[in-house]
């Protein structure tokens, strides 16, 4: 039996197979060593001396950078293996898919994602609002609008005068802003509180509160479609071959397309008929007459205070403190309105079946304004605005931030501004001059340019139109 099992375990004590073939694995030499040194020493391997079970790990170890390359492979497998690690999340997908293939980019197509989408990408702190922030900046701007209006009384200096309107002006435009808030239920929660502060901001400035928050929640309801919205919205080519040549002029020379809005606020746009103070006309509903009177009784109020003022102190100082700032306010009015639905040559508009809220919306289009951003409340951030009109203005900025992953190419990157927006007069000025009517028909069309009106030339062979 002895000689039995030694010729057995002659085989692993053949040195050149044990200790010294290199073709061998390290492991099987590990191997091949303990036995040796078992028979040698006549140990079990857990009872070896310390200095032999320190040789038998080393052996058995593979080397550092074996085990290094070890840990790597089996790092990469669990990351092929990890569906976690790979899979894309779904606003990450929307943003591939609408950003690639940048050279062939159709603004007029369907966008890859859904409103929802959007929604799921704002933080949902960005819907919450609060009252007493919102009215902190109506405390802010109606003490800055007092002040300004007590110092230049005060100093009556024709030095000052025109640093007064500016400024003055602007302020009305931020009072407006606010009063829109209400209007979009982005102020606070409480209807009443948003009925009462938007009457006091906008009938200030002249503006019908309830007439004109109906005919602004129509056109955010209809923004992008050539019929139903309600502002600043492309004429035809048939209307416009019928527009009297002086009207053609006042519609696209400036500076009359920025003192247009008390004339809207009267007559409407072309081609629609009725006014933001008749609680007949076709802008309302029979269920809204009553708001309708009560914001035209609130505005008639606001001009026999004028009036009287102007009885007691003077026209000229009416003039001087109100009426003047009050031209300037509806000319930033005009250009923002204007800017922001106007000036991008890859705006497509709608009609039919193309036209979907989600659509219209991504029409519109983010502007910088530089140190007047936060003056008049981030108005520029109109994307998400007109996409969800409920977010407060102290969140637009936020929520803009968060949803551009997912609107990719469909989100125009605003142009920088310097600390005043001088250079949105260059792209108004190449609006008006380019920006006329469009087609009669198709679903999905572009801005076209008379190249008759304003020596327009050349700029003609530039425009789209798509059906």
């Amino acid at each position: 039996e002895q000689g039995r099992a030694q010729r057995r375990l002659r085989p692993s004590l053949d040195p050149p197979s044990c200790v010294f073939h290199h073709r061998r694995s390290r492991t099987h030499r590990a191997a091949h060593t303990t036995c040796v040194l078992t028979l040698l020493c006549g140990h079990t391997r857990n009872s070896f001396p310390p200095f032999l079970s320190h040789l038998t790990r080393a052996l058995s170890s593979p080397p550092p950078a074996r085990k290094l390359r070890m840990q790597q492979t089996q790092t990469q497998t669990q990351q092929m293996s990890s569906p976690t690690l790979t899979r894309r999340r779904p606003d990450q997908e929307a943003a591939a898919k609408a950003t690639e293939d940048s050279q062939f980019f159709d603004a007029g197509k369907p966008p890859p994602f859904r409103i929802g989408d959007i929604r799921a990408a704002i933080p949902a702190h960005c819907w919450v609002k609060s009252p007493m922030r919102s009215l902190s900046y109506v405390v802010r701007d109606v003490a800055v609008v007092a002040a300004l209006a007590v110092a230049a009384a005060a100093l009556d200096s024709w030095a000052v005068w025109p640093l007064y309107w500016a400024a003055q002006g602007t302020m009305f435009w931020a009072l407006f802003v606010l009063g829109h808030d209400c209007g979009h239920g982005s102020f606070s929660d409480s209807a009443t509180l948003n009925s009462v502060v938007g009457h006091l901001l906008h009938s200030f400035i002249l503006v019908p509160y309830h007439g004109w928050r109906i005919s602004h929640r129509t056109h955010h309801q209809n923004h992008g479609h050539i019929e139903r919205d309600e502002s600043w919205h492309p004429i035809t080519e048939k209307v416009y071959r019928e527009l009297e040549p002086r009207t053609k002029k006042l519609r696209f020379t400036p500076p009359f397309p920025l003192l247009a809005f008390p004339a809207y606020l009267l007559y409407r746009s072309p081609g629609k008929n009725g006014s933001h103070f008749h609680p007949s006309s076709d802008l309302f509903s029979p269920k809204e007459h009553g708001d309708v009177v009560v914001s035209t009784t609130c505005w008639c109020i606001m001009l026999a205070s004028l009036l009287g003022m102007a009885c007691v102190f003077g026209p000229l100082q009416v003039l001087k403190i109100y009426a003047i700032p009050y031209l300037v306010f509806v000319m930033w009015l005009d250009l923002v309105t204007y800017l922001h639905h106007h000036g991008h040559q890859d705006l497509p508009w709608y009609r039919g079946e193309e036209w979907s809220y989600l659509r219209g919306g991504l029409t519109t289009v983010d502007r910088d304004y530089g140190w007047i951003n936060k003056i008049h409340h981030d108005i520029g951030t109109h994307v998400i605005h007109h996409l969800f009109p409920q977010i407060p203005h102290y969140h637009l900025v936020e929520a803009t931030k968060a949803a551009r992953p997912v609107l990719g190419r469909y989100y125009r990157e605003p142009e920088k501004s310097g600390p005043l927006p001088l250079h949105l007069f260059s792209v108004l000025l190449r609006s008006l001059r380019m920006d006329h009517f469009v087609s009669d028909h198709g679903d999905v069309v572009y801005y076209q340019t008379d190249p008759t009106l304003n020596a327009a030339g050349n700029w003609a062979e530039t425009d789209k139109l798509k059906k």
